[in-house]
């Protein structure tokens, strides 16, 4: 084995959404590093998407639209149809948060999170299904990565209530669609990222040391760590991975201690 045959995307095309900024744009880096033929981005705000694709280079392809709606998603699924007549791999990656204390949480913050965070990975993973399909097979699965988030697996400290529970529906959602698209030899995944700089996560941003106090690991995530995760589902290394969430986040799930334990001396 060689470390191309096990992590190389040659050949291969990706749709990455929300991939102009943050953990989208670490995925489209981890990809092409994994020397991927293709990878279209998609954002709402033209300016940083055509600024990103610009500074990653030729094999980045802009489309800019609004996946929060039934008509982009539709758009957005016939643009890609339009250009290839395959797809490998499709990283569900864009989002949105909302926090507002329990009294004053409004419906708007509610659907709005619930609707991109949840409904956009269905029914796009729906509309590209064909193209998927003609991707994909035994040997050469197609992939579905849905990004969840740590906050799908254990309660935070802030009123984010939409958001929490979004998370933990696309986690439950990624086992769902797993079972039923691995017999078109589509292997659905969730990535759950902890804090990683990005608009979305101003304080890992803003106040990275204050945030990496409170991860076992004591820092922040970088487009290694998530870049390489994203890479490893979307490669060969993933082919026996179905259904899972692979949490990244420097531990603060599975080894962080509640302060009411002492450390041992």
């Amino acid at each position: 084995m060689t470390l191309e045959e096990m992590f190389g995307l040659k050949g291969r095309v990706a749709l990455v959404t929300g991939g102009s900024r943050g953990i989208g744009r670490m995925i489209v880096e981890g990809f092409l590093g994994a020397g991927i033929d293709r990878v279209y981005i998609t954002a709402r705000k033209g300016g940083e998407l055509h600024e990103t694709a610009e500074e990653l280079g030729d094999r980045v392809i802009p489309i800019q639209g609004d996946i929060s709606t039934m008509e982009g998603i539709e758009e957005l699924a016939r643009e890609i149809a339009s250009k290839e007549g395959k797809l490998d791999i499709l990283v569900n990656n864009a989002g949105a948060a909302w926090g507002a204390d329990f009294e004053d949480f409004p419906e708007a913050g509610w659907d709005k999170v619930m609707d991109l965070n949840v409904k956009t990975p269905f029914f796009l993973t729906q509309k590209l299904h064909g193209l998927l399909k003609a991707a994909a097979s035994q040997d050469h699965p197609a992939k579905v990565i849905n990004i969840t988030s740590v906050d799908g697996q254990r309660v935070n400290p802030w009123e984010t209530y939409s958001y929490q529970a979004s998370k933990a529906a696309l986690i439950h959602l990624t086992r769902r669609m797993a079972a039923r698209l691995v017999k078109d030899h589509i292997y659905v995944t969730s990535l759950a990222p902890g804090a990683f700089p990005s608009n979305m996560n101003k304080a890992a941003r803003d106040h990275e040391e204050r945030s990496a106090a409170g991860i076992p690991n004591r820092r922040v995530g970088d487009k290694w760590d998530m870049g390489g995760t994203a890479v490893y589902l979307a490669s060969r290394a993933g082919d026996y991975t179905v259904g899972e969430t692979l949490t990244v986040d420097g531990g603060i799930v599975n080894a962080h201690l509640p302060s009411h334990f002492a450390e041992p001396a």
